[in-house]
């Protein structure tokens, strides 16, 4: 049976009551009649445009109180049997978009409640943590600006100014990213290698190289990118956004500046960890286990976002049981940066912790002085975490704690 009879015979047929939902076409099934309040369900279309399509699932129609249908079908069960159509994903892509969503919040979380702590505790303000809050800033600009772009994917096919403003700013915070964990090494590689001190470079230039370079770089992939759809013929996909779609050539703009600063940074940190290890290895300063503690959240951060960024390159191609198993390993990995940031430079730093546990017991202190009936506690607003007792920095260079 053809369409055309199909849709004859459907549009035949009556209602046996009134106010009962009549007999519709819907271009792909025959909804039959059917009492108002009800979801009606019937299997799938054997094909459609040449496809063979799954008919152990159901389609549904809402047939609603007032007997008239509801606007649209649903055919979200009805999937292809062939595995590899664009628009109807396999399932792991979806688990592995849950994956995505589920770690990019947990690290917004950590991450604003951390650059909250920073900016909250005047004793934690130095140049170091001024890097490590800007580093914390490209993370949640990153991980949110993902997240809005793969909720508004379909609108984003439609709006193709959105889809170049979205596309341009998540590449962007990405390479962030990597500049602002190349200030981290540059900064701690100063304090610890080199003979002159930190003052030789300015927190401006360290803002120009977190934010400025990142933004030349993206700058010219854009033009490289315009120039590339301008030369491209193939423009009949005007529905989608061509800046989302991958370049082997252009793509190379950001990416290659980004490997670029994980390998200077890794000889940075190879540098330091050598003079930690030979020269200061008798050395028990206060000075030196701080360095140390910086060393080795370093050690843990860098790897961590050259390996995953690699992952980002390099996969397995076919689909199966461990394709799978990868794409979600590499999703949590890549989402939980920032979570990961967020505990070596803020939750496990024992600066902050200190920090928590003084204002702690000064609150606790002030609380009972005042049920007590004595006089209220007062202390200087100038107050800072070099002048306890506990504390043997005296300055911030000497502070290059995590």
């Amino acid at each position: 049976m053809n369409i055309t009879t199909i849709n004859n015979t459907c549009e035949t047929e009556k209602s046996p009551n009134p106010g009962w939902c009549p007999s519709l076409w819907d271009k792909l099934l025959c909804w039959k009649t059917s009492k108002p309040g009800v979801l009606v369900y019937q299997a799938c279309f054997n094909e459609l445009n040449g496809m063979k399509y799954d008919t152990s699932q159901n389609a549904s129609r809402y047939c609603k109180s007032d007997g008239v249908w509801d606007e649209h079908s649903d055919y979200m069960h009805c999937r292809p049997l062939e595995t590899n159509n664009p628009m109807y994903p396999d399932p792991s892509v979806v688990y592995t978009s849950y994956f995505y969503y589920g770690g990019y919040t947990i690290s917004l979380v950590a991450l604003v409640a951390a650059v909250s702590i920073f900016v909250y505790f005047k004793d934690l303000r130095c140049l170091r943590n001024t890097i490590h809050t800007n580093l914390m800033c490209t993370y949640i600009l990153s991980d949110f600006t993902w997240i809005l772009t793969s909720t508004l994917q379909e609108w984003l096919a439609d709006s193709n100014s959105a889809c170049v403003l979205l596309t341009f700013s998540l590449h962007y915070f990405v390479l962030t990213n990597f500049f602002w964990m190349f200030v981290e090494g540059l900064y701690l590689y100063i304090l610890v290698v080199e003979t002159f001190t930190r003052e030789n470079i300015k927190l401006r230039v360290y803002m120009f190289i977190g934010w400025g370079i990142p933004l030349i770089i993206m700058i010219i992939w854009s033009i490289a990118k315009i120039i590339t759809s301008l030369e491209t013929e193939d423009q009949e996909r005007n529905d989608s956004c061509a800046w989302m779609a991958p370049h082997p050539v252009n793509d190379w703009i950001y990416q290659g500046p980004a490997i670029l600063v994980l390998i200077v940074n890794l000889i940075f940190l190879s540098k330091i960890m050598w003079v930690l290890i030979t020269k200061l290895r008798s050395a028990n300063s206060a000075e030196t286990q701080q360095y140390r503690k910086a060393s080795k959240a370093l050690l843990v951060l860098i790897p961590l976002l050259g390996v995953t960024y690699i992952l980002t390159m390099v996969g397995p191609t076919e689909s199966g049981t461990y394709a799978n198993y990868y794409s979600y390993g590499r999703a949590t990995l890549l989402s939980m940066q920032g979570f990961m940031v967020a505990i070596f430079y803020c939750f496990v730093n024992s600066e902050v912790k200190n920090t928590f546990k003084h204002h702690f017991l000064r609150w606790n202190d002030a609380r009972n002085l005042r049920t007590s009936g004595s006089r209220r506690f007062t202390y200087s607003k100038d107050w800072s975490p070099n002048t306890r007792p506990s504390v043997h920095i005296t300055d911030e260079k000497t502070a290059g704690g995590a």
